[in-house]
């Protein structure tokens, strides 16, 4: 035997048949709180601020790059030496 039972409701009915707490004004209070967060730090976090903390920790001319490549791999490409340990 097979009972299908169709309850056709919102969410808010339902909370309130089953006397579960209203929490929207908790989750409106709480997003508008991390909205006011995010958008304060949002400068912080902006594409070119990135990158100029990015790119300051790296060389920075074309020059520095490969004099740094340079030293990379001079001891291990060198003739007769042996890789560093």
């Amino acid at each position: 035997m097979k009972v299908k039972v169709e309850i056709d409701c919102t969410p808010e009915e339902a909370r309130t048949f089953f006397g579960l707490p209203d929490v929207q004004p908790l989750q409106a209070k709480i997003l508008a709180e991390m909205e006011q967060r995010m958008l304060a730090e949002m400068d912080r976090f902006s594409p070119e601020a990135l990158l100029k903390s990015w790119m300051s920790l790296a060389p920075q001319g074309a020059v520095q790059v490969q004099d740094a490549f340079t030293r990379m791999f001079q001891p291990s490409f060198a003739v007769g030496t042996k890789p560093p340990r």
